[in-house]
């Protein structure tokens, strides 16, 4: 069995799929179709629209109302180094911890890891 693909899709049977003719067309077919097109294409810059970032986290969680007003009253990059210092600040605390427990690198970011989920359940990542 044969399978050609022809322009209205898949027909099976003994058959060609080509019909047309293999003749040479004209040089002024050819002439004018160069002439035609271009010689050079400006494409311009493709627009991209800015990404929104979202927070999934806002308005969830105890403290939720209380980081966004926190964010809304003193801006967000203040916000963002304040937190960043904070976040910082309690990894090495963990860090510590694991220490004086004997707790090793694996423990540790399992408790790293743990904080973070548990900051995003109380609101502190809104």
């Amino acid at each position: 069995m044969v399978v050609s693909i022809s322009a209205t899709g898949f027909k099976s049977g003994l058959g060609t799929p080509f019909y047309g003719s293999w003749g040479s067309s004209s040089s002024s077919d050819s002439d004018s179709l160069v002439n035609s097109v271009p010689s050079q294409v400006r494409v311009g810059k493709p627009v991209r629209s800015k990404p929104v970032m979202k927070n999934v986290n806002e308005g969830k969680g105890l403290f939720a109302a209380l980081v966004v007003l926190t964010r809304q009253i003193i801006g967000k990059k203040r916000f963002n180094q304040l937190r960043g210092k904070a976040i910082a600040l309690h990894s090495q605390v963990i860090t510590e911890f694991c220490k004086s427990i004997g707790a090793d690198a694996k423990q540790r970011q399992g408790l790293i890891r743990l904080a973070k989920k548990n900051g995003e359940r109380l609101g502190f990542l809104a």
